[in-house]
């Protein structure tokens, strides 16, 4: 189950091993957030941003997976990931753009 509360813990209270389920919940939710971000600022900015975001979120996902000390190949799904992860985000803000369309969920 997730639980901020847990992950603020010091020490072995902290570090129970999580379920399948935490696991793909928690990725879940950090793609929704990213995604749903990604196209709020998106819809709003210059066309230059897609490739300074691009550049920077490569940067990024470099220097945070150095200490993690990961193989190639994890790292590479990690960027491809990301970057996926943009590319759909992208995607979905000019969809929105092209057709004003607006989220039906929005104004409850």
């Amino acid at each position: 189950m997730l639980s901020t509360e847990r992950d603020l813990k010091r020490g072995g209270e902290r570090l129970p091993i999580p379920s399948q389920g935490e696991v793909e919940s928690r990725l879940l939710m950090f793609e929704v957030v990213a995604v749903t971000c990604l196209q709020e600022l998106l819809a709003k900015t210059d066309p230059h941003l897609i490739f300074r975001l691009r550049r920077k979120l490569l940067r990024n996902l470099k220097e945070k997976c150095a200490p993690l000390k990961l193989c190639v190949d994890d790292e590479k799904a990690a960027k491809e990931f990301a970057l996926q992860l943009l590319s759909a985000a992208v995607e979905e803000a000019e969809d929105k753009g092209r057709t004003g369309s607006q989220d039906p969920q929005q104004g409850h």
